[in-house]
């Protein structure tokens, strides 16, 4: 088995970029439950006795059908500048693979059960076998589609969260009402819309497609004006949430990722993270 498992994972490092691959493990965390991809900046970050620096860190999630070795260039130019990353495989998803949970009528369940398994990853980045390598005063967590429905579907509870990135995503469930995504009771219960009374005002970053065939602007537009409004009720700046559009990106179904704008995408997202985890440390010369 452990032989068997080694394999898996050189597999799954080999998918990586070389400048990511050896400054990455893989590790299951939260009392081994949720398979997890961790990259750091600092070279030799994972060996023994070694003492890296405290980085922030960003907890990312993928979106439906895929894993959390998808898109690696994200996590290499958060590597770049300096902020390390904690993806995940969500529930039936990667190393915890059930094809059921694939289907779009269980987005919503998996959602509501990935939440709930959010803060004891982040705990799990304080275990002694990490060396103190992540900051958990400075985390950010965001995901793409279903994975940035969990990350909002957490933030309507308390939270240490510094700040939130996601993208072709919605916080406003009515606009799917009809698609095969809208499943009650899970629905009414998790709608971020309908639950900001616990949402703190964290710098909030929406990247999508005016043309978003699988989950419309307009659902996420709502949000983030939903969010405004409750940024100036507790006397926080509304320019604080953040929305970038654009009007057609040539991704499959305008959904998956950014297409031909893809690197633009991920720089405004990256630079984003700099601003409000912090920026890399200087160069010595």
């Amino acid at each position: 088995m452990t032989d068997q498992r080694d394999e898996q994972v050189a597999e799954r490092l080999a998918r990586l970029p070389n400048a990511l691959r050896s400054q990455t493990v893989f590790r299951s965390l939260s009392g081994a439950r949720v398979p997890a991809l961790l990259a750091h900046p600092d070279a030799g970050w994972m060996d023994a006795g070694a003492s890296p620096a405290a980085r922030p860190v960003v907890l990312w999630m993928h979106g439906r059908t895929v894993n959390k070795e998808l898109d690696p260039g994200r996590y290499l130019r958060w590597q770049r500048a300096g902020i390390a990353a904690c993806a995940i495989d969500l529930p039936g998803h990667g190393e915890r693979l059930d094809e059921a949970y694939q289907q779009a009528d269980h987005t919503l369940m998996l959602a509501e059960q990935c939440a709930g398994e959010i803060d004891g990853v982040v705990a799990a980045l304080g275990a002694p076998e990490f060396n103190g390598a992540f900051d958990l005063d400075r985390v950010a967590i965001g995901g793409m589609s279903a994975g940035g429905i969990v990350a909002l579907v957490r933030l309507c509870r308390p939270h240490r969260f510094r700040a939130v990135a996601v993208e072709a995503t919605t916080g406003d469930f009515a606009p799917m009402r009809g698609r095969a995504f809208f499943v009650e009771p899970w629905a009414d219960r998790l709608n971020p819309i309908d639950h900001l009374e616990d949402w703190a005002a964290i710098p909030f970053l929406a990247l999508h497609s005016e043309a978003d065939e699988w989950i419309p602007v307009g659902a996420m537009r709502s949000f983030v004006g939903a969010l405004r409004a409750r940024y100036g009720a507790l006397g926080a700046d509304p320019a604080m949430v953040e929305m970038h559009t654009w009007p057609k990106t040539g991704a499959p179904y305008e959904h998956y990722g950014f297409g031909k704008v893809s690197n633009e995408a991920k720089n405004l997202q990256t630079e984003f993270l700099i601003r409000h985890l912090g920026p890399p440390p200087a160069v010595e010369s």
